[in-house]
């Protein structure tokens, strides 16, 4: 159970640091490579200081991380905590799927028996108005 409680604590970390778009911005960049602080701080309109805090919020989730050692120390992505959220979101997604194709089978049944019904409802309404033999 511990397990679980750890699993559901970093997913909610990392839903939680990808609220935000700049660290979705950030993301997305460090999804086509390692960058340094300074090479993602420069498209965005914020201190340094600011850039580093999205960072530490992304460190902190498991998404990024930055090796030890002498600057520039270039932040990569981790895919592991890529998987987390990928496994948490196919389960969910698969769960609406069946539910969805149950939806469909059901509607087409009922869309079959309608046909069949309009089709006998026509075949005695025919057989009415030419005046079946029967009908004497």
């Amino acid at each position: 159970m511990k397990l679980r409680g750890t699993t559901t604590d970093a997913l909610s970390r990392a839903f939680a640091a990808l609220a935000d778009p700049t660290r979705r911005d950030m993301v997305a960049r460090l999804s086509e490579g390692d960058a340094t602080v300074s090479q993602l701080a420069e498209p965005y309109r914020m201190t340094l200081q600011a850039v580093y805090k999205h960072l530490r919020v992304l460190e902190d989730a498991g998404l990024v991380s930055r090796p030890r050692g002498p600057q520039p120390r270039p932040v990569r992505l981790e895919a592991q905590a890529f998987d987390l959220m990928d496994t948490w979101i196919e389960r969910h997604r698969s769960r609406v799927e069946q539910r969805y194709r149950r939806l469909d089978a059901i509607l087409a049944e009922m869309k079959r028996d309608e046909h069949e019904q309009d089709h006998g409802d026509s075949h005695r309404s025919r057989s009415e108005a030419a005046g079946h033999p029967d009908d004497s």
